[in-house]
């Protein structure tokens, strides 16, 4: 009796606050929209940025869901993995851009192509040796172990790379190519260092949900999600595709840091903070352990933070409502907890 009128208190409470919520976000979109803060272009270039942001939180978040698809864990350490990448295509960036190989066309495709391949190399070997230090030995240990371990290794990487790499700030050489507008003028008019983001974060989706529905190691991978025992009885050796997965990962976390640095432009040892949790939370609404799920997720969040701030904000008369976006990404994060913790596209444990 007592236990069933707690959890019809609880019920009220959450259908109260989603009410207060969806109110809260109508009466300020209302009024900001209303008031005409910002014209329609200045909306276009905050949702344009939005979708280059998420693609970058979508990249890092599909590490954070390829790993929990397999091993059951948060691999925290991912945000530095990212970070490492992003600070090793600086220096190859640096010295290409020193020997004159980033000026003019095709040069600079071609040094772009061998920044995005290095930093990628090195964040997947990264994350390899991560799974194969930090993670395998402790793969039959209760579940809040790994994840501790996953703490340590995320201030051990992002130390190591302090002390080694320095703790400035490094900003990235401006290149020419990345300069300026496509369709300028017209109205779909978009930054080109946008636009490259977008579409070379698209291509490396792509080919990742191609690679897991489509070929042998991607159908492993889903078989050791479902059941690494089973799996193991089958013939698949699990020790093998995880590392292959923990490399994946890595993969699109390197190429993640250097778009991160195309469009911010400057690496530092602290940047794989932020981005990493926002990707996480990212991870959370898609759905964690869903492909697809990190994708959207990544897209959502990006967007929300973007445009978020002046849509819900500015209407209530918040000065600089730009200053809370990081506000409006960990409140997304706390609902999606609170409403729907399996996420989007996620199943809820037991289903």
């Amino acid at each position: 009796m007592n236990r069933s009128r707690r959890l019809s208190v609880v019920s009220v409470i959450l259908i109260l606050l989603r009410i207060g919520v969806a109110v809260a976000v109508v009466l300020g979109t209302w009024a900001t929209i209303s008031a005409g803060r910002l014209n329609p272009t200045e909306w276009r270039d905050l949702f344009i940025f939005g979708i280059a942001q998420g693609s970058v939180y979508a990249l890092i978040a599909l590490g954070y869901t390829l790993v929990y698809g397999v091993l059951l864990m948060i691999n925290f350490a991912h945000g530095d993995v990212f970070m490492f990448g992003g600070m090793t295509g600086f220096f190859v960036a640096d010295a290409l851009a020193k020997a004159g190989f980033l000026d003019g066309m095709p040069s600079i495709l071609i040094g772009m192509v061998v920044v995005l391949a290095v930093a990628m190399v090195s964040s997947s070997l990264l994350a390899i040796l991560l799974e194969r230090i930090a993670y395998r030995p402790l793969r039959r240990a209760p579940r809040l172990v790994p994840l501790i371990t996953a703490i340590g290794a995320s201030l051990f990487i992002s130390n190591s790379v302090r002390g080694l790499y320095g703790e400035q700030v490094r900003a990235y050489p401006r290149l020419d190519v990345f300069q300026g507008y496509f369709f300028e003028g017209g109205p779909f008019q978009i930054l080109r260092v946008h636009a490259i983001v977008i579409v070379a974060a698209t291509l490396l989706m792509v080919v990742l949900y191609w690679f897991v529905e489509r070929t042998r190691t991607g159908r492993a991978m889903r078989a050791i999600s479902e059941d690494k025992d089973t799996a193991a009885l089958m013939g698949i050796n699990v020790d093998r595709i995880i590392s292959v997965t923990f490399g994946i990962g890595g993969l699109l976390a390197g190429a993640a840091g250097v778009l991160f640095a195309i469009v911010f432009g400057q690496v530092n040892w602290f940047m794989g903070f932020l981005p990493g949790i926002k990707a996480f939370t990212a991870a959370v609404l898609g759905g964690i352990g869903s492909i697809v799920g990190a994708m959207v997720g990544g897209l959502m969040l990006g967007v929300l933070e973007s445009v978020g701030p002046n849509l819900f904000l500015s209407g209530f008369g918040v000065p600089s409502p730009n200053q809370l976006r990081d506000v409006v990404a960990f409140t997304v994060l706390v609902l999606v907890l609170i409403f729907r913790p399996y996420g989007i596209f996620g199943r809820p444990e037991g289903r």
